[in-house]
C-alpha cells in the first residue's frame, strides 16, 4: 500500500552524515522511517519500493530507478547539492525534489578561513620543520624560513554567492580583506559584481561556492590559472569537478599560483593513486570533504529535512 496516514520513508545512506550522535525524532514522529547505513544503486529499488519518501545524501536516483518506484512522491536530498537526482525523471513522475540550503554556512566558512590562514602562514611547512627538529636546532628563538602573510588588505574573490559565500564574506571583512564577487554564469550584468576574468586577475584568494553543473564543470582550468596572480591561492569547499585537477597540479608545480586548499575532489573517496594526494606539495592542503561536518551542521541538516517532510505531509493531507 503506497499511501497511509504516516508515510513510509527510507533513508538510503545514513552513515554519510551520522556518527551515532544525531537526533532523528523530528522525522520518526511523522513517518515510518527505515534507516540504512549505506545503499548501492542496485539496492535502491528493493529498499524503496513501498516508500513514499526517500532521503538520500549521495546515492543516485536516476530515471530507471525512479520509474520502478510507484509509491515515491518526495525525494529529500539531505544536502544542498542535488546533482545526484534526475530532475526530469522526477518531474515526469510527479515527484517533488527538495534539499536543505542553509545548514553549513558557519561550518564551511570557518573551514575556508582555516585553509586560507594555513596557506598564508605556511602552517604545514612550519609543522614539518618542527617535526624534523629544525626549530630545536636553531641558535635563535624563532623560525622564519617560510613566508608569512597577513590577510588584511588582501582581496578575496567569491565565485558563487549563496549562504556559505556570504558567511565567508563576513569573516573576510572582519580580517580587513576586500571582497569581490563574480557575476553569475546565468544572470549577466549584476550590479556590484565583476566578470569572472576580472575576479581571477584581481584576487589574492579565490573561493569557490557554486554548485557542480554542466556550466561549472571544469570552470577553473589552465586558462583561468593563467589569469590568476602567481601569488594567489584557490580554495574549493564546493565540489571537486569545478576545478580541472590535472591543470591545477600543473599550476602548482610550475608556480602559476602559490597554493590551493581543497575540501573536495572529483572522485570521492579518492583512489590510492590520486595525483593530487600523492603530489606531496607543501602548498597544497587537502581535507576529506568534511568542512560541513560539525555536529551543529549535521543536526541542522536533519532538522531541515524534517521540515521539508512535514511541509509535504501538511500539503498532502489537504488534497
Amino acid at each position: 500500500m503506497c499511501k497511509s496516514s504516516k508515510p513510509n520513508c527510507v533513508f538510503l545512506d545514513k552513515l554519510s552524515i551520522d556518527c551515532n550522535d544525531l537526533d532523528f525524532s523530528a522525522i520518526t514522529s511523522s513517518t515510518n522511517l527505515t534507516l540504512y547505513d549505506r545503499s548501492s544503486e542496485s539496492e535502491v529499488v528493493s529498499r524503496s519500493v513501498n516508500a513514499e519518501i526517500i532521503i538520500t545524501n549521495k546515492v543516485r536516483l536516476d530515471r530507471k530507478q525512479i520509474e520502478h518506484l510507484p509509491c515515491l512522491r518526495l525525494i529529500c536530498v539531505i544536502a544542498t547539492g542535488t546533482n545526484n537526482i534526475d530532475f526530469d525523471a522526477a518531474a515526469d513522475n510527479n515527484i517533488t525534489v527538495c534539499n536543505v540550503k542553509d545548514y553549513a554556512a558557519a561550518s564551511v566558512s570557518q573551514h575556508v578561513l582555516l585553509l586560507m590562514l594555513s596557506l598564508s602562514t605556511s602552517f604545514l611547512r612550519y609543522q614539518q620543520d618542527i617535526n624534523q627538529g629544525l626549530w630545536q636546532q636553531q641558535d635563535q628563538f624563532c623560525l622564519l624560513s617560510h613566508p608569512i602573510q597577513v590577510l588584511t588588505g588582501k582581496t578575496i574573490g567569491l565565485i558563487g554567492y549563496g549562504h556559505i559565500a556570504k558567511a565567508v564574506e563576513k569573516l573576510a571583512l572582519a580580517f580587513g580583506m576586500k571582497v569581490v564577487i563574480s557575476q553569475s554564469l546565468i544572470i549577466k550584468n549584476q550590479q556590484g559584481r565583476l566578470p569572472l576574468n576580472d575576479v581571477l586577475k584581481q584576487s589574492d584568494f579565490i573561493s569557490l561556492h557554486c554548485p557542480l553543473t554542466d556550466l561549472t564543470s571544469n570552470l577553473i582550468g589552465k586558462a583561468e590559472f593563467e589569469k590568476m596572480k602567481s601569488s594567489a591561492y584557490i580554495i574549493n569547499t564546493a565540489r571537486g569537478g569545478i576545478i580541472n585537477e590535472a591543470d591545477l597540479l600543473v599550476a602548482l608545480k610550475t608556480g602559476q599560483i602559490s597554493g590551493a586548499g581543497l575540501d573536495c575532489l572529483s572522485q570521492e573517496p579518492p583512489p590510492a593513486d590520486d595525483p593530487l594526494i600523492n603530489a606531496n606539495l607543501a602548498q597544497l592542503i587537502i581535507t576529506p570533504h568534511n568542512a560541513w561536518g560539525t555536529h551543529f551542521a549535521r543536526q541542522k541538516l536533519v532538522n531541515g529535512t524534517a521540515t521539508n517532510i512535514q511541509q509535504y505531509i501538511a500539503a498532502r493531507t489537504q488534497l
